[in-house]
This record gives C-alpha cells, structure tokens and sequence, in this order.
C-alpha cells in the first residue's frame, strides 16, 4: 500500500509564523512597558518610607527602572500628602511604600515605537495605564 495518497499533509502550515503571529512594534512596546511596571511595583511593594525618605526612594525606583531595556525616561513622584496623613494616624515615623502613594510615569521605546504608560490613583486603586503609542 502506497502512504502517498494525497490526503495526508506532507507540510502543514502550523509551524510556519505568520505577520498575524508576529507582535507589531507597537505590542512589543507595550508589553516592555508592563514589565517595567511590574518590576517597578513589586520590587518596591513594602520597603519603609517616610516623608524624609520619600525623595531618595522615588529616585532609587527610576534609576533602577531607567536600566532597564528600551527604557527612556522614569519619573516617580511619592505623594507625600498622602504620606503624612498616613502616619499622622499613626506612632510610627515610616509606613510600608504601596501603590497609592505613587505616581509614575514611564516612557519606551521600541523599535522607533514610543509608549508613554503611567500609574497614579483611581477610584482607591493605583492604576496603571497606556497613555499613548507613537510610530516615528
């Protein structure tokens, strides 16, 4: 018996990518913009700040975001109103960093794909968002 029937497929088409498959620039941006915000929020989830900290801290979390690859540009702003009212309820001179003390802002660029994406509160919840994707 011949195994050369014509029904069987000697190549198919699932191992083959197609443009379909492939992220646009755009996407790959997007996605190295979230992984910087997932490095950014949980590497420093928890760490001590207080009022007097606050300002070293938010420039140790965009330096060390900015090493990051196809990162541009970091700025972290600690809302230290929020910050004194917190321990103004409190005996303690620090509180544990979360996210609704922050407000971030971080640029990528891809490709000549640039992603500007930011966290800041919203409705009780620090938010993080794409704010606009540019193709140069």
């Amino acid at each position: 018996m011949d195994d050369t029937d014509g029904d069987r497929a000697t190549d198919t088409d699932a191992d083959t990518e197609t443009d379909a498959d492939t992220p646009t620039d755009a996407e790959a941006a997007c996605f190295e913009a979230g992984i910087k915000f997932g490095t950014l929020y949980h590497q420093f989830a928890g760490t001590p700040v207080s009022p007097e900290s606050a300002q070293s801290l938010a420039t140790a979390m965009a330096e060390s975001i900015e090493n990051q690859p196809h990162c541009t540009e970091v700025t972290v702003d600690v809302r230290t109103d929020e910050l004194e009212a917190e321990l103004a309820a409190s005996t303690a001179d620090y509180t544990e960093l979360t996210g609704r003390f922050l407000e971030v802002e971080i640029v990528v660029d891809y490709e000549g794909c640039t992603v500007l994406t930011r966290m800041e509160m919203e409705d009780g919840y620090p938010l993080m968002r794409v704010e606009s994707v540019r193709e140069s």
